[in-house]
């Protein structure tokens, strides 16, 4: 059977930290959190851009990034995302080309429009410019990153005169550029139309309208196709959900009721994607572990085993037809402790399952089960045979002396 392409994995972190912790210990955690994923062999891991709001603490993903990278040594880093219409696109492709180089080429480089609408209020930048603003600032700096030429470009919220960058990339011709989709059809036509990796961050996975994962590439294939481009392979979209995993469901439910709540109750409610109480009822008026289980119920994310994990992103690639790497959501549903098991679990049952790592050595085991009666009696016997010519010739000896 021809080998199936194996599956990468990351955690994307927003991130998403209630009210009452030390920000400083709270950006301290997320760095620790990294860590344990590249001692874990997960492949990537992302950080975003927030300015406002008081949940998602990171202003500077560069910044963070080059922090990450003196405390990792194999996994990728990406910056998830760079808000592009917050910045002026000469500065941003070269602070990206002088990260590129302190990771020594573990950068990926995700944008977006820019998610909070209060950032851009603070800015006095209308929501209904960012994605177009997005796309001016992307086309710019791609022009940057692949043309040696002098780049001039003139908009109605930034000016680039005969800009070039004074030092090139340290990835040739330059990082992965990934731009995010979570309702709309900008990022998939983004990604089709300037050969874009695609960042599918919809809060659910069983999100509806042209971003959803059932209609998203076939929007990547037609702005490829209309824009004269090769279509980018599968094998570069990421897939973002919703898991925190335990050795059994009854644990994994009792984990969450750390920090579930406070989650889903970012922005008074609905910030994070929870779905009301299915009877209409108060969510007030419910445990915590109810809370838990009626939002692993709603769809909105898996919360169980090993196996349920390997089951729900099984099922994911169905519903999108195959994609390349699963991010998980970085969140503090529970707590450090149970984080880190999580993700230990994780490595250990479900990416080898996903990377094809398991079959060669069961295939192995087999066979030499299956040999044991025609290889391992024979070598017992080679045993036997030398311990008895051991015997023969020390008993030689002694009655020779």
């Amino acid at each position: 059977m021809k080998p199936v392409k194996p599956l990468n994995f990351g955690v994307f972190y927003a991130p998403f930290h209630p009210f009452g912790q030390d920000p400083t210990l709270a950006l301290e955690y997320d760095l620790e959190r990294i860590e344990a994923l590249d001692r874990f062999g997960f492949d990537e891991a992302w950080v975003g851009e927030h300015h406002s709001g008081g949940y998602e603490l990171i202003g500077s993903p560069e910044i963070f990034i080059a922090a990450a990278a003196q405390r990792t040594r194999n996994i990728k880093l990406g910056t998830g995302v760079v808000s592009m219409p917050y910045h002026h696109p000469w500065l941003l492709a070269d602070r990206i080309a002088l990260l590129d180089h302190l990771t020594r080429g573990r950068l990926i480089f995700g944008t977006g429009p820019g998610a909070l609408p209060t950032d851009a209020y603070v800015m006095g930048i209308d929501p209904v410019d960012q994605r177009r603003r997005h796309e001016e600032a992307l086309e710019a700096v791609l022009a940057l990153f692949r043309s040696e030429d002098p780049v001039t470009r003139e908009s109605d919220w930034f000016t680039m005169r005969e800009a070039r960058l004074q030092v090139r990339p340290y990835q040739y011709p330059h990082p992965e550029v990934a731009v995010a989709a979570m309702v709309s059809p900008s990022g998939p036509r983004l990604a089709g139309r300037y050969g874009a990796s695609l960042l599918s961050l919809s809060m659910s996975a069983a999100a509806e309208g042209f971003a959803a994962i059932g209609n998203a590439w076939s929007v990547v294939e037609e702005q490829a196709a209309a824009a004269g481009q090769p279509v980018p392979d599968r094998s570069t979209w990421r897939v973002l959900g919703q898991l925190h995993l335990a050795p059994t469901r009854e644990q994994a439910i009792e984990d969450c009721t750390y920090g579930l709540r406070d989650f889903a109750n970012y922005f008074g409610g609905g910030g994070a994607g929870f779905v009301p109480l299915s009877d209409g009822g108060d969510p007030a008026s419910i445990t915590d572990r109810d809370f838990v289980e009626q939002y692993a119920a709603s769809g909105r994310a898996m919360i169980g085993t090993p196996d349920d994990a390997i089951a729900y992103i099984e099922k994911l690639l169905d519903q999108s037809g195959g994609f390349g790497t699963f991010l998980q959501l970085g969140h503090d549903w529970a707590s450090p402790t149970a984080t880190i098991e999580s993700y230990r679990l994780f490595a250990r049952h479900v990416i080898p399952h996903f990377k094809g790592r398991l079959s060669a050595p069961k295939a192995s085991h087999d066979w030499a089960v299956a040999k044991k009666e025609e290889i391992f009696g024979r070598a017992g016997e080679a045993v036997v045979n030398a311990i008895k010519t051991h015997a023969a010739e020390t008993g030689a000896t002694k009655r020779g002396a």
